[in-house]
Parts: structure tokens; sequence; C-alpha cells
């Protein structure tokens, strides 16, 4: 009897302890297991991270919702797409050599500063009588020529528009650029103003034929669609950097075949100060007037009398002059010796075996400049140093 009281007894203190406890848990008492690891479902959504704090907008809230690849091609296009401009010419051209008829002209142009300078495609403006610049806005001004340079196809405008409508282009750098790497074109194909696409460097070092038998050398290739009227306008990198400025397409039809090239912004900024403060290039000059192309190089024929080359003691043709007697009669007989012409090799220990070659070396520098020229003289290389004068 009293065994059975006293086990009641525990019961019940058991009992009441149990009750307290599920007041206090609301429930059963719940085991909590070691979850396993994180497993991705299959088709669900990639849960991305918040953007670098230096990179956010005020409508980054909602790129949440966006692949790491399609939140930087909308901040690029943002930073960069208020810097770009659509530009309009009119001009006139004869037919049958009686009637003007009007012609007009469209292209892009990236902003370069706040005093209104643009930059763009000479081909674009060439031959242009008007020209006009529409900002992001849908604002348009009347721009002016400030300069030219048709051997690299740069030219700049100016544009008489308030300083806070105007938003630059960042610069960036074309010299570390690699295959690969993604690249944006913003610009105004076929009119439809600053139109994006998207590609990759498809390769480097390229080279572009000019007027007046010139090429343009380190030329971007890129496979973002261009069309007409994308020319002048930019090519950016994935910070939204100029990198390069879209020039030309390689089409048998005039349309986009996913082959384009764009002019490296190392030289835009070698040739742009220029243009602003004189209108034109200075380019440095050697004081050759004329060359002969060999399976060696180029034999130098002909100077300009004291000019750099001269100077510096570089060889071309001798003329030899004789008097000779025929007769009752003596006259000069004029002969051109070759044997005694320097043949030029190289510029700055690089290769230089055509004209475009040597130019191209010799306008890596600026006027006043030394120049190592190497030549083949009496069947052993010599380099003479030249210093470059001023030229056209």
């Amino acid at each position: 009897m009293r065994r059975t009281l006293l086990f009641c007894l525990i019961s019940a203190s058991i009992g009441a302890i149990a009750a307290t406890a599920w007041q206090q848990t609301g429930g059963y008492p719940r085991v909590t297991a070691q979850e396993p690891p994180f497993r991705q479902q299959a088709n669900a959504p990639l849960a991305l991270p918040p953007p670098p704090a230096s990179t956010r907008r005020a409508s980054d809230a909602t790129l949440g919702e966006f692949s790491p690849e399609e939140r930087t091609n909308i901040l690029v296009y943002e930073k960069s797409n208020r810097s770009v401009v659509h530009i309009t010419t009119k001009a006139t051209q004869r037919e049958l050599l009686i009637l003007d008829v009007p012609a007009e002209g469209t292209g892009s142009g990236s902003i370069l500063d706040q005093n209104g300078h643009v930059l763009t495609n000479y081909h674009v403006v060439e031959g242009a009588q008007e020209i006009s610049v529409t900002l992001h806005d849908g604002k348009s001004y009347d721009a002016r020529l400030v300069g030219y340079d048709p051997p690299n196809d740069v030219a700049v405008l100016r544009i008489s528009a308030p300083p806070d409508e105007l938003v630059p282009m960042d610069l960036g750098d074309s010299t570390r650029l690699k295959v690969g790497q993604i690249v944006y074109a913003i610009g105004n194909p076929f009119g439809l103003e600053r139109t994006m696409t998207t590609g990759i460097i498809s390769s480097l070092n390229r080279s572009l034929p000019t007027k007046g038998n010139r090429t343009m050398k380190s030329i971007i290739q890129i496979d973002a669609a261009l069309n007409r009227g994308n020319s002048g306008g930019p090519l950016l990198d994935t910070r939204g950097r100029l990198i390069g400025m879209n020039t030309a397409i390689a089409s048998s039809t005039g349309e986009n075949t996913g082959v384009g090239f764009a002019i490296p912004v190392e030289t835009v900024r070698r040739v742009v100060p220029q243009l602003i403060a004189h209108g034109k290039v200075n380019r440095p000059e050697a004081g050759i007037s004329r060359v002969y192309q060999n399976e060696e190089g180029l034999v130098i024929a002909t100077m300009i009398p004291g000019g750099p080359a001269e100077q510096a003691g570089l060889r071309g043709f001798k003329v030899v002059r004789e008097q000779k007697r025929r007769g009752p009669f003596s006259y000069e007989e004029r002969k051109i010796d070759r044997a005694q012409a320097d043949t030029i090799v190289a510029v700055d220990g690089e290769k230089a075996i055509t004209a475009d070659t040597f130019l191209s070396l010799i306008e890596r520098h600026l006027p006043g400049e030394r120049a190592i020229i190497t030549v083949v003289r009496e069947g052993k290389l010599v380099d003479v140093a030249v210093v470059l004068g001023a030229g056209e």
C-alpha cells in the first residue's frame, strides 16, 4: 500500500514537471539536428551578393535580380551613355557636274571635357558644311571643327553647351588589352541613339589602310556589332572607360559581319591635345624626302638640305659631276652614285623596311626628340642618332 502511494506521488511530480515544460515551450520539445551542407536546387536562381559600394547607384536596389554579367552591362551603360553624342552632318555633292545635291551623314562621338570638345572620326565630318551634335537629353547644338588628323582618322569638334549638361567620358588604357577581354560599343547605328552592343576583343595590333597610302597601326579588332552610324563612338571596358574609338567594319555589304575595328585610346591621347591646341598634328620630321625599297630595306635617295638626317650624317644618293671633252667642246656630265647610300633597316631597334612602317615609328616621337635610325653602310650595321624636326 505504502509502495503504491509512493509510486503515485512520484508519477504526479513527473507529470507536473512535464506540464510546466509544455506550457513554457508551447508544445512538444523540438529536436535540432545538424543541417546538411547547402545544395543549389535545380533551376533555382542564384543568390547574388550586392555590388561593391563604390559602384552602387540609386537604382542598384533593383539589380539583385540580375546575373553578375547583366549587372556589369547595366552599370557600364548607366555610367557611359550620357557621354555619347549623336552627330549629323550636311553637305552638298555635285552630280553630272551641274546639280548640287544635299547629302546627309550620321555618326557618333564622345564628350571629352566640359569645354564642349567632342571626339569623333575624321571620316564622319569630312567635307561637312553643317555639323550638329545631339546630347543624351535630346538637345542639339551646332558644332565647329576644331582640328583633324586624316592619317589617324581622328577629329575634334566643339559645341557651345552649358558645362553642367556635358558628362565627359573617362579614358582608360589600351596598352594592357588582352584578346578575349569583354568590351562594349555605344553609338547610333542607323540613327538609333545610344545603342549598346557587347562582345570581346578578337585580336590586337591590326593595321588599317587610310588615305594618302598610309596605314593606321595597333588597331583593336572586336566582334561587337558595329553598323553605319557607330563610327566615332566609344569602345568601353567593363569599368565604363574608353579604350578605343570605333572606326570601321569589314564587310562586303556595308552591314555588320562580326568584324569591327577601333582606334586605341593611346592614339587619342597623343593626337587630341595637339588638335585642340593647334588644329593639326605637328609630326616629327626626319628630313628624308625620298627612299627606294629593296629586299634589304629603304635606300635613302634624297634628303632635305640642312635637315635632321643630313645634319646627323646619313647618306643618300651622290651626284657625281665629270668634265668631259668632245672635239673642240667641253661639257659636264652628271651621274648618280648609289653605292654610297645608306639603307634603313630599323628605327629605335624595331624593323622598318617599308616607308609606312618607317613613318609610323618616327611618329611615335615628338619634334625635338631623338630617334635612332639603323642603316646598312658599306656592309655593316650603323646606328645614327637623328634629332627630329617639326613637319606637317
